[in-house]
């Protein structure tokens, strides 16, 4: 019976990751959301495959994989740990400088720019309010926020 619930659970996985539109991988920049899909969608049908007997076992495969597909598919879209040290390096020079930043991980193919806002002096800390940009698969993503320098030099993101 494991058998055959793995060649299902199997079976859905590459179809769904069959699904995605665009190039093989769901984006331009890379495998990681397809990857994640797959992955996500395996141990989903995995778990959901341990749940009822009969039909009812097929039923709890099939919500697993749908489930484990889209987590997975969510957590490969975004930024790798890579992504993010480009993105801290930006931060960082926009925040230090007050001049815009941009990155680029060409791994990835995320990029996008850090703009520094107003600065001011609040409880003896130097703060900067900031907004970022960030293009995961071409899909830009705001943010917006405020960062204090801390006395060690460094920049934290206090909201």
């Amino acid at each position: 019976m494991k058998i055959k619930s793995a060649l299902i659970v199997g079976a859905l996985a590459v179809a769904l990751a069959g699904c995605q539109t665009g190039n093989p991988y769901g984006y331009s920049g890379g495998p990681k959301q397809g990857i994640g899909t797959v992955a996500g969608a395996v141990a989903g049908g995995l778990a959901g495959s341990q749940f009822g007997s009969g039909s009812g076992r097929l039923w709890a495969t099939g919500a697993g994989v749908l489930v484990g597909a889209l987590v997975g598919n969510n957590i490969g879209r975004s930024l790798d740990r890579a992504d993010q040290s480009y993105l801290q390096q930006a931060s960082y020079g926009a925040f230090q400088t007050g001049q815009p930043q941009r990155w680029h991980n060409p791994q990835s193919g995320n990029y996008g720019y850090v703009e520094p806002g107003r600065s001011y002096q609040t409880a003896g800390s130097y703060c900067r309010e900031y907004s970022q940009t960030v293009y995961i698969g071409g899909q830009p993503q705001n943010a917006y926020g405020t960062a204090c320098r801390q006395p060690d030099g460094s920049w934290q993101i206090v909201n």
